[in-house]
This record gives structure tokens, C-alpha cells and sequence, in this order.
């Protein structure tokens, strides 16, 4: 994996590395997408806490990423993802702008996750 200052202060990283991440320990899994996307399929041990409404979720502010922040650790290398990689961006520097550091992206979500026959539960 290459380390490489991005002009956001986020990593965006393939699935193949995003595995390795999770292989390797000590990371915080961040599903960004809906309730019902979720429940769907979702990477183990994965939480989730979305970052908009979308796909005709009508979630309270309270419960989207940006007032649920503190929730996610700081300290800890932090892995987004969503559905194909859009919002687990938008997450992703909601979370450098916040102040949290080792955050990576996963480029292509979860549809490129299973693409590559990575497991998931569902």
C-alpha cells in the first residue's frame, strides 16, 4: 500500500488493501450507507452510522454522521465505506474536518467489495 499525502487528509485505498486493513487489526469499520443497505449485506464487524439519507431513508439529523461523530474513536486507523464509493467519501472528510486522522476510503464500496469475492454478511 502506497502512503501518499492526499489533498484531502484521507487515504482512498482499493478493496484488496481495505482487506488487508481489516486483516491486519486495530481498525474502526464505518458503513455510511442506510439502515436497509446494511441489513443487506454489510462487512463484518463493520458499524454503522449513515452519513445522508438516501435511497428514500428519512433518518433525524440526530441519527446521521455528523451528529453521531463522537461516536467513532479517535486514535484508530478508520475505514468508510458506502454503496460505491461516493459517500463514504463525503464521510471521509467529515471526519478529517473534524479532526481524525488515518481515515481511508474505500474506493467502489461494497459493490466492488463482493466484486472481488470478498466476504460479506448478510
Amino acid at each position: 500500500m502506497q502512503e501518499e499525502d492526499s489533498p484531502f487528509g484521507f487515504e482512498t485505498v482499493n478493496v484488496d488493501e481495505a482487506k488487508e486493513l481489516i486483516e491486519n487489526g486495530d481498525i474502526f469499520v464505518l458503513d455510511v450507507r442506510t439502515p436497509a443497505e446494511f441489513n443487506e449485506s454489510h462487512i463484518e464487524g463493520a458499524t454503522l452510522i449513515p452519513v445522508t439519507n438516501s435511497g428514500g431513508s428519512n433518518l433525524s439529523p440526530d441519527q446521521l454522521l455528523e451528529a453521531r461523530i463522537s461516536e467513532v474513536p479517535k486514535g484508530k486507523k478508520i475505514l468508510v465505506y458506502c454503496r460505491s464509493g461516493r459517500r463514504s467519501a463525503a464521510a471521509s472528510q467529515i471526519l478529517v474536518d473534524a479532526g481524525y486522522t488515518g481515515v481511508y476510503n474505500m474506493e467502489g464500496g461494497i459493490n466492488e467489495w463482493i466484486a472481488a469475492g470478498h466476504p460479506v454478511v448478510s
